[in-house]
């Protein structure tokens, strides 16, 4: 497992030094608008060096998109918490960008709409999965590895939603307005999938469609119910395509 960790920390070393400098660079400016693209393009890096060490996959099978991650549980907790306490320390230490967070409240509504969310985001790509074969789609998972996958799928995509539904979405809505830019924070996360997509991997259109649906769902949510509801439903869909469950 440390072989592979530190591989990975050395292929994506030199593009975060870049990022760093960047961010420190624009820590000057009062609109957060050029860290917060920083971090994005430095979220983009992190995530899709994931596909060439092998801690992912992604594919399509009939148009629709699949995914599976490592079997290494102890990879995808280390990248989890690292995730969370990356986000976290950017939190901390940025009152600009926290001040672009509108979390909501952790009420039953607000968990069932996330809950719900997730269902609605992953169940079209389940429900049309059915007709590949599992061995077609990645294969199956080992139930014991679904407690750390849920993790990693939660904490992974907590980052994510901060970053877009948080930062990016929060302060769009000072000059566009909630509608627009929630429909803006939608397009962008998709198209920073389009390397993922066209590049790093050969799934295409599936995945930028998927991301495209996804993004709209968890904006939407965020809108509503804030950041807290976006990063649930993003964590429970990816938990569901990730889980083999059909």
């Amino acid at each position: 497992m440390l072989p592979d960790l530190l591989a990975y920390a050395a292929r994506i070393l030199p593009g975060l030094l870049l990022v760093g400098a960047g961010f420190v660079l624009a820590r000057a400016d009062r609109d957060p608008l050029a860290r917060i693209m920083v971090l994005v393009l430095g979220f983009v890096l992190v995530r899709d060096a994931m596909t060439p060490m092998g801690f992912w996959r992604l594919g399509a099978a009939g148009g629709v998109p699949w995914l599976r991650f490592t079997d290494r549980a102890g990879i995808l907790v280390l990248l989890g918490l690292g995730t969370v306490a990356l986000t976290a320390a950017v939190l901390l230490l940025d009152a600009g960008l926290r001040s672009t967070v509108r979390w909501g409240r952790p009420t039953p509504v607000t968990l069932a709409w996330g809950l719900g969310g997730g269902v609605l985001a992953a169940g079209p790509v389940l429900l049309l999965s059915t007709a590949t074969p599992q061995a077609g789609r990645g294969g199956a998972v080992a139930v014991a590895l679904l407690p750390v996958l849920l993790l990693f799928s939660l904490s992974g995509n907590l980052a994510e939603e901060v970053l877009f539904r948080g930062f990016l979405q929060g302060r769009l809505e000072r000059h566009a307005g909630p509608v627009r830019a929630a429909l803006l924070s939608a397009l962008l996360f998709a198209a920073c999938h389009a390397f993922l997509a066209s590049t790093v991997t050969d799934v295409g259109w599936p995945l930028l469609a998927f991301t495209l649906y996804e993004g709209l769902i968890c904006a939407f949510l965020r809108l509503r119910d804030g950041v807290i509801a976006a990063a649930l439903a993003h964590g429970v869909a990816i938990f569901l395509l990730a889980g083999a469950f059909v």
